[in-house]
Parts: C-alpha cells; structure tokens; sequence
C-alpha cells in the first residue's frame, strides 16, 4: 500500500487498517520484544510505585496531563 492511498482513505478506514495490522503483528508475540532500556524503565517505575513515590491516575487525567505538557 502506498502512502498516497493511506492519505486517500478516510478516518475510519484508516483506524479499521490500522486495527487490523495490529491484530496481525500481536499474533506473532515471539517476535515482538521490547528493548532493554523498555525493561530498566519498567522496574524503576516499579520501584518508584512500591516506595509510595508513583501514585496510578486513571487514563483520561493522564492525558489531560500530557496534553497541558505540550502547550
């Protein structure tokens, strides 16, 4: 598919082909593998989390809160 016809299609095709391709990659977990730096971060959040440094916030206010970070 060429990127002309990607900026030819509409919203939700675009959405509904990008579902699709997700799909496709997520049957394949063996090949899907995070980098190492991917790991370090997650324990560290971890550890931040378990010392009371980290508190969770549901999803909606964390992209508020990124949102307010790129004005």
């Amino acid at each position: 598919m060429s990127a002309l016809a990607i900026k030819e299609m509409s919203w939700d095709e675009k959405l509904r082909t990008m579902e699709e391709l997700w799909e496709s990659l997520s049957c394949e977990e063996s090949r899907l593998q995070s980098p190492a730096w991917h790991q370090e971060t997650l324990r560290k959040t971890t550890a931040r989390h378990e010392a009371g440094q980290e508190k969770p916030i549901d999803w909606a206010a964390a992209k508020h809160e990124l949102r307010k970070r790129d004005q």
